[in-house]
C-alpha cells in the first residue's frame, strides 16, 4: 500500500493517504491538541478533499500524546478580545466544520484515547463509531467561563434522556470512557492497549462498509457496565432537578437535595454551579431548551450568534475573566 503524506510540513493536522484509508491525527500534543484556526481550515480541507475522492473510504481521526482534543484554543480568543471580530472567520468555519461531520459521506472512526472536551469532542460524538477507552475524558465546561456548550453541542446534549444534557451542560460534569457509551456520546469501548492493534486492522480492512468497520471493532470492545457511583445512576436527582424554568430554581432544587441522606456526591457540584459565571448558565440553559425543538442547522446559526455577541462582550464580559483566571 502506498503511503502519503500530505503537506508534512504542516504539522499541527497530519493528513495520511493509505489505499482505501484516510488518517487525521489532532498534532499538537504539548497543547492537548486544541484548536486553533489553522486547525480548523485543515481539517476542513482533508475532509473536503476525502469526501469528493472516490479512492478514500473510510476516514480515522485521533489525537497525538494523551488527549484526542482538549477543544478550542481559549489564548486565541483572548488574545483577539481587542479587534473587532478577530475570531468571527474561525468560529464560523468551526461551525461549518461541525456541520460537515454529521452530514459525511464517507465512514468516520474516532479512535479517542484521552481528553475529548468542548469543541474537540465535536470530533467524536457525531461520527458514525467513536471509539473510546477507559482513559478518555468528555466534558462541555464552557458555561463556567462565561461561554456556552458550542460546536453542536446545544442539539446534541438536548437530545440525550431526559435533563442530562442540561446536567452535563451547566456543571461541566466528566463522563468516562464506560459512561460515554450508555449514555450513547461514543459507539463502543475499547481497552487503550488494543487501540492501536484496532487502528492496524482498520487500515488493512481497507474498506469504508459500516457492517464490516462495525464487526472489526466490535472484535475489540467490550461490553460496559456502569460503576455504582457513577453519575448516570443518578437519573432521578438530576431529572427533577435539572427540569426547573431557570438557572436559579435549578440551583435551589439542588440544594433540598444535598441535604439529603446519600446525595454527599451534590457538594462539590453545587459549589462549581456557584462558582460559573451567572450569565453563562443563563446562556447555556436557554440553548440547551432552545436545541430541543430546533434541528442541528438551527442550533449550529444559534451558536454562532451566540458567540459572536460573547467575544463582542455585547452581554458581559465574563468570558474573557474567565479565559484569563483559567490560563494565567
Amino acid at each position: 500500500m502506498a503511503k502519503e503524506v500530505v503537506n508534512p510540513d504542516e504539522l499541527v493536522v497530519v493528513g495520511e493517504e493509505l489505499d482505501h484509508v484516510r488518517i487525521i491525527t489532532l498534532n499538537r500534543p504539548r497543547h492537548l491538541n486544541v484548536i486553533s484556526s489553522k486547525v480548523v481550515s485543515l481539517l476542513a480541507k482533508y475532509l473536503e478533499k476525502w469526501e469528493r475522492d472516490e479512492q478514500a473510504q473510510l476516514i480515522l481521526i485521533k489525537g497525538a500524546g494523551r488527549a484526542f482534543s482538549a477543544g478550542g484554543d481559549l489564548k486565541m480568543f483572548y488574545e483577539g478580545r481587542k479587534s473587532k471580530d478577530s475570531c468571527l472567520e474561525v468560529v464560523y468555519r468551526m461551525y461549518w466544520l461541525c456541520y460537515h461531520i454529521h452530514t459525511y459521506k464517507k465512514t468516520q472512526v474516532a479512535l479517542v484515547q484521552g481528553i475529548s472536551m468542548g469543541g474537540g469532542a465535536s470530533l467524536m460524538v457525531p461520527m458514525k463509531f467513536s471509539v473510546v477507552t477507559e482513559k478518555t475524558v468528555f466534558a462541555t465546561p464552557e458555561a463556567s467561563i462565561g461561554f456556552h456548550v458550542d460546536c453542536g453541542f446545544s442539539y446534541m446534549l438536548s437530545h440525550l434522556p431526559g435533563h442530562l444534557g442540561e446536567y452535563l451542560a451547566l456543571t461541566g460534569a466528566r463522563l468516562n470512557g464506560k459512561e460515554l457509551v450508555v449514555a450513547g456520546l461514543a459507539t463502543h469501548f475499547v481497552p487503550l492497549e488494543k487501540l492501536p492493534e484496532l487502528e492496524k486492522r482498520l487500515i488493512s480492512l481497507n474498506v469504508g462498509d459500516e457492517n464490516a468497520v462495525k464487526a472489526t471493532i466490535e472484535e475489540f470492545s467490550l461490553h460496559v457496565q456502569l460503576d455504582e457511583d457513577s453519575i448516570l445512576n443518578k437519573k432521578q436527582i438530576i431529572d427533577e432537578c435539572f427540569s426547573k424554568d431557570t438557572v436559579a430554581d435549578i440551583i435551589k432544587s439542588f440544594e433540598v437535595e444535598a441535604s439529603k441522606e446519600g446525595n454527599e456526591w451534590i457538594g462539590p457540584v453545587l459549589k462549581g454551579l456557584k462558582r460559573s459565571s451567572p450569565t453563562g448558565l443563563k446562556i447555556t440553559l436557554r440553548s440547551i431548551r432552545e436545541g430541543r425543538k430546533q434541528t442541528l442547522a438551527e442550533s449550529l446559526n444559534k451558536e454562532f450568534r451566540l458567540t459572536m455577541n460573547i467575544l463582542r462582550t455585547t452581554i458581559s464580559a465574563d468570558v474573557y475573566e474567565g479565559i484569563r483566571a483559567l490560563t494565567h
